[in-house]
């Protein structure tokens, strides 16, 4: 049986099922006869889908005045109470015992059993969860992933793998996306179980509100039936995680370069300095053909503009605007550079000479509306006048192409001041 890898796009749409009952979660919640159409949940409403089809199920209820209330938040003890619910989520493995003392009675066996299914880690807490709160959606995200890793315990693995990947979201560009929360936001983005808004942020402090409920518990119903690797968007994030670059996720076709084809010196030896893992070139100091800078790559981001919208890199959005395409035997590259310059008046094209590379090219960075929607750094929040660098340790991303023409496409090499060699070709 053919396996069905599923992107970030395809996931958003899987809305069906699983949803579970909201209804007598507390006195705040009046209960109303049950109807699939409510005053304020137009057809056109974001959620409407899910909302009627959660009411029609049984699972949520509407206000006594015809209502939905689809914008109010729900709070951590409402919330808990609804993940208890879940009849396919197992329970853990290891539970902790139910030591917050500020759960009101109505809800504490609910409360008891989402942290009995994984849900909720007491232990993260200091004795109380605000259950009375609004609960954030950065709050939800690590709910929602801890109760993953019940469900299919790879997901441990894939926590853990991601800690050092990029996440898609403004939060992360700009340095607000907090460590404590950034593992379960990127699972969150990889698997389509959550996005970022139109502004780009994923929206840690934001209230998770009724309508998100709806759409949440649905899509981590059919997440919860699939495998962690069926999921490229996931599968990227992973592998920029580990070793800093999603190629071999993106452009299969690049393997590493044959002895043949690569021109070694002194006594360097094949087998012992040439690799085609990343990881060992990542974020260590890279021979220069320049003496401008020292540099270091942290991270290396392909994107393929020639593939269909629900096959595509779940970096497009943040890198790539709608609609642009390149020629079909190359695709775009983006850098992650971490200069020390050398000199005091450093400009754009001395970091362009520091390699001599299409693909790694530290001259410039993105121009796309999209990317300058996410804040990621660039080379204009550094330079002055004339293109001078008016710092001297910029970090921030550029762009270049990365051609997969084998017939005229050189080998693409890094090489670091330690010896290690990386170095990969189209084999197309």
């Amino acid at each position: 049986m053919k396996k069905m890898m599923i992107s970030g796009v395809t996931a958003l749409a899987l809305l069906t099922g699983g949803i579970v009952s909201f209804g007598g979660v507390g006195s705040s919640v009046e209960a109303a006869q049950v109807t699939t159409r409510f005053k304020d949940v137009p057809s056109t409403h974001w959620a409407s889908s899910a909302i009627n089809s959660a009411v029609e199920q049984g699972y949520f209820k509407g206000y006594t005045d015809g209502t939905f209330k689809p914008s109010s938040p729900v709070t951590k003890a409402e919330m808990a109470i609804i993940l208890g619910r879940l009849s396919d989520q197992p329970n853990a493995s290891t539970q902790e015992q139910n030591n917050f003392t500020d759960i009101p009675e109505w809800a504490k066996s609910g409360v008891s059993t989402a942290i009995a299914k994984g849900f909720i880690t007491p232990s993260n807490y200091k004795g109380k969860l605000d259950a009375q709160g609004a609960l954030q959606r950065g709050e939800m995200a690590t709910w929602l992933m801890q109760g993953l890793t019940v469900v299919d315990p790879e997901y441990k693995q894939v926590l853990s793998d991601v800690t050092n990947t990029v996440v898609p979201a403004k939060e992360y560009f700009t340095g607000k996306l907090a460590s404590a929360q950034k593992n379960a936001v990127a699972v969150a983005l990889g698997t389509g179980l959550m996005s970022v808004a139109n502004d780009k942020t994923f929206g840690v402090d934001r209230t998770t509100t009724r309508a998100e409920v709806a759409v949440l518990i649905a899509r981590y119903a059919a997440v919860a039936k699939t495998k962690p690797a069926d999921f490229q968007g996931l599968n990227e994030l992973r592998a920029v995680g580990l070793t800093g670059t999603n190629l071999n996720i993106i452009a299969k076709s690049f393997k590493q370069t044959p002895e043949r084809k690569i021109i070694l010196s002194g006594n360097q030896k094949y087998d012992e300095v040439v690799t085609n893992d990343f990881s060992k070139v990542r974020n260590k100091e890279i021979v220069t053909d320049t003496n401008y800078a020292d540099l270091k790559v942290l991270n290396w981001i392909i994107v393929d503009t020639n593939v269909a919208s629900n096959n595509r890199s779940i970096y497009y959005p943040v890198f790539v605007d709608e609609g642009v395409k390149l020629q079909n035997d190359r695709y775009f590259s983006f850098v992650e550079f971490d200069l020390n310059i050398k000199s005091a008046s450093m400009n754009q094209p001395q970091a362009g000479s520091l390699l001599n590379s299409a693909t790694f090219n530290p001259l410039a960075s993105p121009q796309s509306k999209s990317f300058l929607s996410y804040e990621a750094p660039k080379t204009g929040d550094y330079t002055l006048n004339r293109g001078v660098f008016g710092v001297k340790n910029p970090i921030y991303w550029a762009q270049g192409m990365l051609h997969f023409n084998q017939s005229v496409t050189r080998a693409v090499t890094l090489e670091t001041k330690e010896g290690a060699i990386f170095s990969v070709i189209d084999t197309k």
